[in-house]
């Protein structure tokens, strides 16, 4: 773990209340759901690539989701149905859900991913903020299209301020949890931005970097005292 920030770190801990927002693909879950799809239209490798370059910031995120969306056309609908049977969550997030419930505080989800995917996993654990992508269909197939606005860098970051907003929570209250270079604009918005086995560029950028592959790192980080920060190394913890 390494404490970039440590006075924003104090900061959140001070708030009785807290709103944790994660990105979803190799966050929040273990996998990228436009590569599980893809998987069905036999462009896995060529998607997997362009996630890669994206989630690095050498490409414009929402130019590399029209090109990977643009590989599934003609995909059966039905087959998203599929989907979430192959999910599965990040190696500690039930208990970080758990965590939250029992403290009082909030879990949002924030994807550059999609509805049709993300929706049955929040219900399924009881979250109620979420935002993601859609895919556009017709005649019961992909049509290798994104349906309404991309949820990219900027979208994650007014969904944050939303989610705090309906919370009536401020910013100061908001973490936000990331792995990617989509992640960068929601967490410097959040009070506290924690990169969560995160590309190199992401890591730097956060207030805290989490190495993962427990997601529940998380717990100890915020449920921590003033004397365990004061007992780290200025950057290592």
């Amino acid at each position: 773990m390494l404490i970039h920030r440590p006075d924003r770190l104090r900061a959140v801990r001070a708030h009785p209340r807290l709103l944790l927002v994660s990105d979803v693909d190799s966050t929040f879950i273990a996998q990228e759901v436009i590569e599980l799809v893809a998987a069905y239209a036999g462009t896995a490798d060529q998607v997997a690539e362009v996630t890669e370059a994206a989630m690095r910031g050498d490409l414009d995120f929402a130019e590399s989701l029209r090109a990977r969306v643009a590989t599934l056309a003609g995909v059966p609908v039905a087959v998203l149905r599929e989907i979430p049977a192959q999910v599965t969550l990040t190696p500690g997030a039930v208990e970080v859900l758990d965590w939250a419930r029992a403290n009082g505080h909030v879990v949002g989800l924030v994807s550059g991913g999609f509805h049709e995917v993300v929706d049955p996993l929040a219900e399924a654990h009881g979250i109620r903020h979420v935002r993601a992508n859609r895919f556009e269909v017709a005649d019961g197939r992909l049509t290798g299209r994104v349906d309404g606005a991309i949820v990219d860098r900027p979208g994650k970051a007014r969904a944050v301020r939303a989610y705090a907003a309906a919370e009536h929570l401020p910013l100061a209250a908001c973490v936000a949890v990331g792995d990617g270079a989509n992640d960068l604009d929601m967490m410097a918005v959040a009070g506290l931005g924690v990169a969560f086995a995160a590309k190199p560029l992401v890591a730097a950028a956060a207030d805290v970097a989490l190495p993962g592959p427990r997601l529940d790192d998380l717990i100890a980080l915020l449920d921590g005292t003033p004397a365990d920060l004061h007992a780290a190394s200025p950057a290592a913890y």
